[in-house]
């Protein structure tokens, strides 16, 4: 980093960094080149990649799955490359709060699944195996895709513990909080039984 900024200015350009590389809509953007309409007005109104497959698009879908995931994931690169561990876990998290709440999108977004598992496949790598592989299997299971983001964000942190990433485990906490926050509907519906099944528009 240049020599002239301070430590907390340093922090500050890494948030903005990771923020603005979240806040890009990739699931709207790429909806609306293929022309499969507006995504806010589909299904659940939600930009990310869940609410797409509702278009019958797979491909997009899956585009906006990885594209989402990349973005976190390039959060955290960029950081690393440049700064100490410090700047990289904000980055990542500012990569994330930019997902859900990006200021092109009047601070709309999405619920952060996709930029959550690619934040710390990135960060570390078996923590996010471990947490694809924990919303892999409870998808294939209850074939409800909230509830697969769930199981990932609750095992995270112990992920974090089991591999020696112990320094991340504030990190760990506070995304997964803000994930159960995202999705307050999701655990609702499925507290009822009304949460869709994937695959139902």
């Amino acid at each position: 980093m240049p020599e002239f900024l301070s430590p907390q200015d340093a922090l500050l350009l890494w948030a903005a960094v990771g923020y603005l590389l979240g806040s890009i809509p990739f699931g709207l953007i790429l909806t609306r080149m293929l022309n499969l309409g507006d995504l806010r007005q589909i299904g659940s109104g939600n930009i990310g990649a869940t609410n797409v497959l509702r278009t019958g698009n797979k491909g997009a879908a899956a585009a906006t799955l990885i594209l989402d995931g990349a973005k976190g994931a390039a959060a955290v690169l960029l950081a690393r490359a440049f700064a100490a561990d410090d700047a990289v876990q904000v980055a990542a998290l500012a990569a994330f709060v930019g997902h859900c709440f990006p200021v092109w999108l009047s601070f709309k977004g999405g619920k952060g699944v996709a930029t959550f598992l690619g934040v710390w496949l990135a960060y570390a790598w078996p923590v996010g195996l471990l947490c694809c592989a924990a919303w892999a299997l409870t998808v294939a299971v209850k074939r409800v895709s909230s509830m697969g983001a769930l199981m990932a964000a609750s095992m995270s942190t112990i992920f974090l513990f089991y591999t020696g990433n112990g320094q991340a485990v504030v990190l760990g906490l506070v995304l997964t909080v803000l994930v159960f926050l995202r999705h307050g509907s999701n655990i609702a519906r499925i507290k009822a039984g009304t949460e869709p099944k994937i695959g139902r528009r």
